[in-house]
């Protein structure tokens, strides 16, 4: 799929690029990051630059996971990173995808990661044609659930040793999002949040 960018009233979510690279790194040296996502840690500079040269467009390549960075628009500040996996399921009767995201420390608490996953879980429904939206966080992640719950999520129930984390089985808290549990988008000045070609990018130029 042709990468995509998605505006909101504050935000950005495009395609990570080679200048993220820094950014990426920093942010991932927070323990938290680490600790509550698949980030690897210790998280080098060789990780970040595979992630944004690498993953990220093979996952719009190949229609598996469609990374994006969440960026200000007011100065282009890195947020965090926001991914749609498994989109290979969309191909499947059950149409369903799986939202995964990060948000840098000092980016946290301005209802960022809530306003970009509103815009994505938009995209996802209007124009992959999503019919269900999973939401997955080991248990015990109540910041990750804050977010969730604040965009419509609905916490489901706890898989039970679902999890493994450094050799560790671990419970894991599930939670959807259909097309109904998302309020009217509200309207905007300016252009709407929808999917746009990023201007200036290149797909894959890596």
């Amino acid at each position: 799929m042709k990468p995509v960018s998605l505006t909101t009233d504050r935000l950005l979510l495009r395609p990570f690029e080679p200048a993220d690279t820094a950014a990426v790194h920093a942010a991932c040296q927070d323990p938290d990051i680490p600790r509550w996502t698949s980030v690897p840690s210790p998280y080098t500079r060789a990780e970040a630059e595979r992630f944004v040269g690498t993953l990220a467009p093979k996952g719009w390549r190949d229609d598996t996971a469609y990374a994006f960075a969440v960026v200000t628009r007011a100065n282009g500040t890195l947020v965090g990173s926001m991914s749609l996996l498994r989109i290979a399921r969309l191909r499947a009767p059950e149409r369903q995808a799986e939202l995964g995201y990060w948000t840098a420390r000092e980016q946290r608490g301005n209802g960022y990661t809530a306003e970009a996953a509103r815009a994505l879980a938009r995209w996802a429904f209007r124009d992959l044609g999503v019919e269900r939206l999973e939401w997955r966080a080991e248990a015990g992640n109540h910041g990750s659930w804050a977010v969730a719950r604040s965009v419509g999520f609905q916490r489901e129930g706890t898989l039970r040793a679902q999890l493994v984390r450094d050799g560790i089985r671990r419970d894991r808290w599930i939670g959807s999002l259909l097309p109904s549990d998302l309020p009217p988008e509200p309207a905007r000045t300016g252009s709407p949040a929808r999917a746009q070609a990023p201007t200036p990018y290149h797909p894959y130029p890596h």
